[in-house]
């Protein structure tokens, strides 16, 4: 089947077939020497499982976004996917279908823990990716975005614009990427306005409109002005247009959904990391390993808002510059939510540490 097909869960768990230079940092080793055979494009079938609809307008959507300008480079490859791959059982036969299927490569666009690797551990002629993943084998590599710079430098942005010093935080689950994203964007807002504070509600889901809607609505209740988050939809954009806060979002450029509100965002581009993963792969060149996507080349701060004032947006790109010539914000001393302090005075947390961040820092409230 040529094309970008979508299988739908039913159709797979039927077991019916169907028809960036991109400043890549190396994050841990390949495991092991497993050599796959190059590949003809015609000849390749690339398999995607998404944790949500391409449609979400955030997470998914910015894969699409990525797979579909890979495609243009690669316009003979053969692709398909499934979306809302559920975290259960059904995902570890999901992926065996994709192998069945033929797929030379798997890639889930989240995490999927043991039920990825059960079958990557099954299938050792398949190249296997993990978004958000934590574990290489011979043939399962992870990958992921450094988005903690770009929230810090967003939370640059929040620390001089608001007028509280309250920020509220729509959270999903209290899990590292979350408590990284709101941990980073707290202690850019510290770094310039040392009184900032942030309050987070978590939803309990990656796209739930309703209930992220409730979340801003009782955060700016509560006095918050200015509203971020990471979810996969702009429905805090769409309170703070309402209610005349400020907002910063995640995943793509959302400024239609609140164009007075409109900060910033944290935004994705996985096309060049794809491009140069499938290239691998058809050369025979392809080896697993566990890699980040950094600042500038697969994530960034979106176009500053136009209600972003030119003083306050440079200051938070001077902070952007030093990042990128080197430079950490993540500097001791760092207390946690309880005053403890976390990385003593000198010492830095490095992408791997904030990878796996599992506090909360001072200031913060309702996140772990």
């Amino acid at each position: 089947m040529k094309g970008h097909g979508l299988l739908t869960r039913r159709h797979l768990l039927a077991g019916v077939g169907g028809g960036m230079g991109c400043g890549l940092l190396p994050a841990q080793a390949a495991s092991g020497q497993t050599r796959f055979a190059p590949l003809a494009e015609e000849e390749a079938l690339i398999a995607f499982g998404h944790v949500g609809p391409i449609t979400d307008g955030g997470w998914t959507t910015a894969h699409e976004l990525g797979i579909q300008k890979m495609k243009r480079v690669f316009p003979k490859l053969r692709t398909i996917y499934v979306e809302t791959v559920p975290y259960s059982a059904d995902a570890t036969r999901i992926f065996r279908q994709f192998v069945a299927e033929g797929a030379q490569m798997v890639i889930a666009t989240s995490n999927y823990g043991d039920f990825i690797k059960d079958v990557a551990d099954r299938a050792p002629d398949v190249a296997f990716l993990e978004c958000d993943g934590t574990r290489v084998t011979d043939n399962l590599g992870w990958y992921y975005i450094t988005h903690w710079y770009a929230s810090y430098i967003i939370g640059v942005a929040a620390g001089l614009m608001t007028k509280t010093n309250r920020l509220g935080y729509v959270g999903t689950f209290p899990i590292p990427s979350v408590i990284a994203s709101a941990n980073a964007t707290l202690l850019g807002a510290q770094s310039v306005n040392p009184a900032c504070t942030m309050n987070v509600i978590s939803i309990n889901s990656w796209f739930d409109p309703q209930a992220a809607t409730q979340a801003a609505s009782a955060l700016a209740d509560s006095g918050c002005d200015f509203l971020c988050g990471i979810t996969d939809d702009p429905a805090y954009l769409r309170v703070a247009q309402a209610r005349g806060l400020k907002a910063a979002m995640w995943n793509l450029d959302m400024r239609r959904f609140g164009p007075d509100s409109y900060v910033s965002s944290v935004v994705l581009d996985f096309s060049h990391f794809y491009i140069e993963q499938v290239r691998a792969r058809l050369a025979g060149q392809w080896k697993a390993a566990g890699t980040f996507l950094t600042l500038g080349h697969g994530v960034d701060r979106d176009a500053w808002g136009a209600t972003v004032p030119p003083e306050i947006a440079a200051k938070a790109d001077a902070v952007r510059d030093r990042i990128l010539a080197g430079e950490t914000p993540f500097r001791g001393p760092i207390r946690d939510a309880g005053g403890r302090v976390r990385v003593a005075a000198g010492e830095i947390m490095d992408d791997q540490a904030i990878y796996q961040w599992d506090w909360a820092v001072q200031g913060m409230t309702g996140l772990v």
